[in-house]
C-alpha cells in the first residue's frame, strides 16, 4: 500500500524519546537510529499494523510504541505511533505519521515542509 502525503514540521521533542528507544530498537531490528523523526501528514487518517512494539519498561517511558516498517525514497525506514495518539487522545491525529530510520531524511534528500512523500509499507517482519 502507498501512503501519500507532506513533509510537515513536528513538535520538537523526538529527541528525546528516539535515545531512550534506541537500545530497545536496536535490540529488535540491529539499527542505530537517528535522533529524530520526519513527520508527515498524510491525506487520509491511518492506524498502523504494527509490526512489533516497544513497551514502556523496554525505554523507561508511559506507554506503548506502535512500529511498522515502511519504505520511502526507496530507504527502509519505521512508521511509529504513541498509543496515547491512538483515538486522536495524544499530541498527533491518526493523519500524522512519523518516521524513524538510521538516516536524517530532511539532510540527505534536502525535503523541506509541504513536500509531498509517498510511503510504501512492507510485509510484517
Amino acid at each position: 500500500m502507498i501512503l501519500k502525503g507532506k513533509v510537515t514540521k513536528g513538535m520538537g521533542r523526538a529527541k528525546k524519546f528516539i535515545f531512550m528507544m534506541s537500545k530497545s530498537f536496536y535490540y529488535k531490528t540491529g539499527i542505530n537510529l537517528y535522533p529524530g523523526t520526519l513527520n508527515i501528514k498524510l491525506d487520509k487518517p491511518y492506524n498502523l499494523e504494527m509490526d512489533f512494539i516497544i513497551k514502556p519498561e523496554e525505554y523507561g517511558g508511559t506507554f506503548n510504541v506502535q512500529i511498522q516498517k515502511c519504505r520511502l525514497l526507496q530507504e527502509n525506514a519505521y512508521m511509529v505511533r504513541s498509543e496515547k495518539n491512538i483515538d486522536d487522545k495524544g499530541d498527533y491525529k491518526q493523519d500524522i505519521i512519523e518516521i524513524i530510520s538510521n538516516i536524517n531524511f530532511r539532510k540527505k534528500y534536502n525535503l523541506k515542509d509541504g513536500d509531498i512523500i509517498e510511503i510504501e509499507t512492507l510485509d510484517k517482519l
